[in-house]
């Protein structure tokens, strides 16, 4: 069994949110999915994977999600990944930059019944906030002009 939700886990990041495809999500994701880290007023269930995914989707072009180690045990998998794409439109109000990111992040997911049932992360997104929204000159060259 931990083989398959690994292969599972991996298949929702590396495969199904690049894709955008909201169908095969729904063969791993549960209707009564639990993001606990899904910020107030997100859709419950399987619905606030796919708002996520969508989002992402219409922010970020060329997205990839390179899982460096995922790990099983029991019903649960922990996966250490990279995110990376192109900014390209809104993402919570910062107006699409075209720049490239990179960040890290760690998901634990659990599954009963071969879907994802519940999720937690860690993201470095103040790495990201910085990437999407700092000069390009970088800070030094924004000081010697102030």
């Amino acid at each position: 069994m931990t083989t398959d939700i690994k292969e599972s886990a991996c298949r929702v990041l590396e495969e199904i949110f690049p894709a955008n495809d909201e169908t095969a999500l729904a063969e791993l994701i549960s209707d009564e999915f639990v993001n606990h880290e899904a910020p107030p007023g997100t859709p419950p269930g399987l619905g606030s994977v796919a708002f996520y995914m969508h989002l992402l989707a219409g922010a970020f072009a060329d997205q990839k999600w390179t899982v460096h180690q995922a790990l099983a045990e029991g019903d649960t998998v922990a996966i250490h990944c990279t995110h990376s794409g192109r900014h390209v439109g809104d993402y919570f109000g910062i107006a699409p930059t075209g720049r490239s990111f990179s960040y890290r992040q760690m998901h634990l997911i659990r599954f009963a019944g071969g879907k994802g049932v519940e999720h937690w992360a860690v993201r470095d997104d103040a790495g990201l906030m910085r990437q999407l929204t700092a000069s390009p000159e970088g800070p030094a060259a924004q000081r010697s002009r102030g």
